[in-house]
């Protein structure tokens, strides 16, 4: 439920991984604040479908691109794109990430391993230095990486995201520092176990251990996800930066 209002009237936030999971709700909420919504995916199909979805709620307004964040270029050309669609960027929400196999680290299978830190802190780290220059120059910028706790307590039977997400916590906390002077922050938050598709992919035994490791008993929910994060992405958080917000239920010890 939506309780509280956040301004984000005419901010242009790009959204990665926006077509499903808590890069589709968050793409609602920040819609309803006011924002200009750009939705970046891999998943042509999925990609439509959210098009749909959210152009029908946002009257026509949103922009989408398929894009692969592992690959820099595609990175590159899909910024060039939304800046000439938009001809600006305040908000990015690195969300896009893919979760990998559940095995044991001595039997991880190689191409997952490299797959995962591909895409998701490669894909991080390629998204921010993308748009960076452009929050730079104008002086202003909101930047959430979503992380999760798995980077903080460490899974086992998931080596390779948990290792991401923990790069993707000091990803932050280095860039939030470089950039402070130009009014741009840049935080991360880091969830607990959600219904989204690439979670429940995992083995349902590997889903009850992280579901009993929760102290509030239950799923995050995706609107409370959405809700820490569009007030994270908005300017009322004018001096926070380089920081993590839990999004664990209780769990994480730091």
């Amino acid at each position: 439920m939506q309780t509280n209002a956040i301004d984000l009237t005419g901010r242009v936030a790009i959204v990665t991984g926006g077509a499903q999971g808590i890069g589709l709700t968050v793409g609602h909420r920040l819609l309803a604040s006011g924002a200009k919504l750009v939705v970046w995916d891999i998943n042509e199909a999925t990609l439509k479908q959210a098009s749909a979805e959210l152009n029908a709620v946002g009257k026509g307004a949103v922009h989408t691109a398929k894009v692969d964040i592992a690959d820099y270029d595609s990175v590159a050309a899909a910024l060039a794109g939304t800046l000439e669609a938009r001809g600006r960027v305040d908000i990015l929400i690195n969300n896009a990430a893919i979760v990998g196999p559940n095995a044991t680290l001595a039997n991880y299978p190689l191409d997952d391993w490299h797959q995962v830190i591909d895409v998701d802190v490669n894909g991080t780290f390629h998204c921010c230095r993308a748009v960076i220059p452009v929050m730079t120059e104008q002086n202003y910028g909101r930047i959430v990486n979503v992380a999760s706790v798995a980077g903080k307590e460490g899974n086992p039977n998931a080596a390779a995201y948990s290792a991401a997400k923990a790069a993707v916590i000091a990803m932050t906390k280095s860039l939030g520092k470089e950039v402070a002077a130009h009014d741009i922050a840049v935080n991360c938050v880091t969830p607990a176990v959600a219904r989204t598709p690439g979670a429940m992919l995992q083995a349902p035994e590997h889903i009850s251990y992280m579901l009993s490791k929760i102290p509030r008993g239950r799923f995050l929910e995706l609107s409370e996800a959405a809700a820490m994060i569009a007030w994270l992405v908005s300017e009322e958080n004018s001096f926070t930066t380089g920081a993590v917000f839990d999004l664990s239920g209780g769990r994480a010890t730091y």
